[in-house]
Formats: C-alpha cells, sequence, structure tokens
C-alpha cells in the first residue's frame, strides 16, 4: 500500500467539521502515515491531536495557517512542525484575534442593516468558538431560514464586494515569518496561486517572499490543476525552497473535492513530500528529529 500523508488539514479549533483527535482516527482509519494539522490562526487544537497521533501512531505535524495582509487575492503562511508558542507567536495570534472580533461585529451590524435579523451573540452562543468566522454566520442563517445554503450566504452577503463583507485582519509577512520561525517551525506558502499574482510575475513575487524567510511553497492543492502544481514544484526547488502538498481538508461536507490524502487531481499526496522535503528541513532547524509540541 502506498504511504500517504496529508501537511494541510483543519478541525474545529478552527473552521473544520472534526474535532482534532476525530481527524487523527479519521487519518489513521484511512491508512495516512503523516498527518499535519493547520488551523486558521490558531493553536488550539494541537495538544488533543498530538495525544491522538501518538494512540495512533501516526506522524503528527503541529502546524498553523496563519492570515498574511496581501494587496490582491490572499496570502496564507502555514507554520510546519511547531514545538512550541513563543511570545512572538502569541503576540501575532492575539493581533489576528482581536482583528476578527471587529469584524465579527461589523458584519452582523451589517446583516441587520441589509434586513437580516442576525446578532453577534447569537451567532456565538450558536457555534461557541473562539474562531468564529463568515462559515459560522452562513450555516446559521441556514439554519433560521434566511438562505437556503451556506454559499448562497457567501454568494448575496458575504463575498467581497457583497454588503456584508468586511476585509479580514492580516498579520504582516516578515513578523509572522518570525514568530514561527521562533516557535521552531518552518513557514511555507499555502496555496500561492490565491495571491492573484500572473504568471508572468510569479517569479519575481516568489523571490521576494523567499527572501523574507519563507522556507517552502505548497505547490500541490486541490485548487490547482496538475500542471500547475508541477509548476509551482518546479519553481519552488529553482528558488532553493521546500514543495509541499496538501488537501485543506475541512470536512467530507464541507467542500466534496477535497479529499484527505488527495490534493490537485485528485492525487495521493506521496510520502515523498515528508521524507524528501519537510523532514530533512525541520531536522536542520530542530537539530534533530522530535516534534513534540508544548503548549
Amino acid at each position: 500500500m502506498e504511504n500517504i500523508i496529508d501537511l494541510h488539514t483543519h478541525s474545529t479549533a478552527s473552521d473544520g467539521t472534526l474535532a482534532p483527535a476525530e481527524l487523527v482516527a479519521y487519518a489513521a482509519a484511512k491508512h495516512l502515515q503523516v498527518l499535519a494539522l493547520t488551523d486558521h490562526d490558531t493553536i488550539d487544537g494541537l495538544q488533543e491531536a498530538a495525544e491522538e497521533a501518538k494512540r495512533q501512531s501516526l506522524i503528527f505535524v503541529p502546524g498553523i495557517e496563519i492570515n498574511i495582509a496581501w494587496p490582491t487575492g490572499e496570502f496564507h503562511l502555514l507554520g510546519l512542525g511547531l514545538q512550541r508558542v513563543s511570545p512572538e507567536l502569541r503576540a501575532v495570534l492575539q493581533l489576528l484575534a482581536d482583528g476578527r472580533e471587529e469584524r465579527n461585529r461589523q458584519m452582523a451590524e451589517k446583516l441587520q442593516e441589509a434586513g437580516v435579523p442576525v446578532t453577534l451573540e447569537e451567532v456565538r452562543a450558536r457555534f461557541n468558538t473562539k474562531m468564529l468566522g463568515r462559515p459560522h454566520f452562513a450555516q446559521y442563517m441556514v439554519e433560521k431560514g434566511f438562505v437556503k445554503q451556506r454559499q448562497e450566504a457567501f454568494d448575496r452577503f458575504f463575498a467581497k464586494g457583497r454588503g456584508c463583507f468586511v476585509e479580514r485582519t492580516g498579520a504582516d509577512l516578515a513578523e509572522a515569518v518570525a514568530a514561527i520561525k521562533s516557535s521552531g517551525g518552518a513557514p511555507v506558502q499555502a496555496h500561492p496561486l490565491s495571491m492573484y499574482v500572473s504568471w508572468g510575475k510569479m517569479d519575481g513575487v516568489m523571490e521576494e517572499i523567499r527572501d523574507k524567510g519563507v522556507l517552502g511553497l505548497e505547490a500541490w492543492h486541490p485548487g490547482v490543476r496538475v500542471a500547475e502544481a508541477e509548476r509551482l514544484e518546479e519553481l519552488g526547488h529553482r528558488l532553493g525552497m521546500i514543495v509541499t502538498a496538501g488537501s485543506d481538508f475541512h470536512g467530507e461536507k464541507v467542500r466534496a473535492d477535497r479529499k484527505l490524502g488527495h490534493t490537485a487531481g485528485g492525487k495521493h499526496i506521496g510520502f515523498r513530500f515528508w521524507q524528501e522535503e519537510l523532514q530533512p528541513l525541520l531536522c536542520r532547524l530542530h537539530g534533530g528529529n522530535s516534534m513534540e509540541f508544548q503548549p
């Protein structure tokens, strides 16, 4: 049986549908050998996932996905192989948490102005999560009958350019890179095509990003075609960066096209992305092969 891994997944600690331990158990049932948990702007699920990974004899990579301030599209930075939560990382996460709270408050106000009687207090009480965001508002609106499905809430209210859209707070790239490195992790850019940079400018932009301390790029992601993933992998290696692959799994019912252990073109995520790419880098960063996470 082929060794399968996944270096980009989400749990209920952010916007996934499986609890951290459930996600790890699900990965073990799917015969994955290596799993990274990379919840948005939080490390809250890492300890639970790490403990379950020990029970399942699965290699666990503690991680995070940080929203970065960027002028076009979106820029997400993965931190893979975290060993601790440094003061620098705590500061970045607090900045993002404060920005998220303000964004949610403004979205609720805009919904009420648009004639949709949804309050922030109602949504917070329904989901009881510190990572409240647009998906939770959308789900609540479905449950209350204001829209028929979550995508309709985005299309009508929350997508960029719609009346209830509020821009997310993003961390400074250099500060996020420093925060990840001071926590023992490797900064890796998630799904680079989401930056909305043309291929003609991609080489120069990625070179600038590398020069700011980003050590790798996620070439393989379900949101790109196989030919694009291959092109990104070649670019990453040419720039001296490691290349990773992930499913960006949030749960089977969230995105049918994102299956654990699968990436661009529905391909299995091969063990080479761990053995030949991420593991050697983490060994250099950690001075060994320890993947222990200390909250």
